[in-house]
């Protein structure tokens, strides 16, 4: 609905633009999905910035995407501390930077129940698997020793049970037999 607002002409010059949702994208590694992410985010009608990335890994390589792109960065060890101090941590920056959303792009913790509580139906997670088959981790490796024909991503919303969250949208890759 707001989509559709934004697009019409105001009366005049002016015209009304959508409000784009502010999200912060959690990562742990290189950046890949946040790459495609944030050009995505610069396409017109784009429904959303990205306006953190934040991560549990200090020197993640996809910060450096970030910082090179002008987004804020945030990062903050989760060795030696409980995953709800992590949370705390990572939860400040996001308020910080005013996000609504947040998106766990190959951010590889598992965020507490009551972190995914204050954020219910705000935080989306990219999984490299056809959910509901092969929750967790090595999911490729999983659909190939399966024998499956294809693999794919699933874009859910995240819950506190580990990657069980509604499916929002899915894309399927063929597995090549060698």
């Amino acid at each position: 609905e707001a989509r559709e607002h934004g697009r019409r002409a105001a009366t005049g010059r002016q015209r009304i633009l959508p409000e784009r949702a502010r999200i912060a994208v959690f990562i742990s590694g290189t950046g890949t999905n946040l790459a495609a992410l944030l050009y995505a985010s610069r396409l017109e009608g784009a429904a959303y910035e990205i306006v953190l990335v934040a991560s549990n890994v200090e020197d993640a390589a996809g910060l450096d995407l970030a910082r090179i792109e002008g987004i804020a960065t945030f990062a903050h060890s989760h060795r030696g501390i409980s995953r709800e101090a992590q949370d705390a941590a990572m939860e400040a920056a996001v308020i910080e930077a005013k996000a609504d959303t947040i998106v766990l792009a190959g951010y590889m913790r598992i965020l507490s129940d009551a972190f995914v509580a204050r954020w219910e139906g705000r935080i989306l997670n990219i999984h490299p698997s056809l959910l509901p088959k092969y929750k967790g981790l090595d999911t490729f490796a999983r659909a190939i020793a399966a024998g499956d024909s294809h693999a794919g991503s699933s874009v859910h919303i995240v819950t506190p049970e580990l990657d069980a969250g509604e499916v929002l949208a899915q894309v399927r890759v063929a597995i090549a037999p060698d």
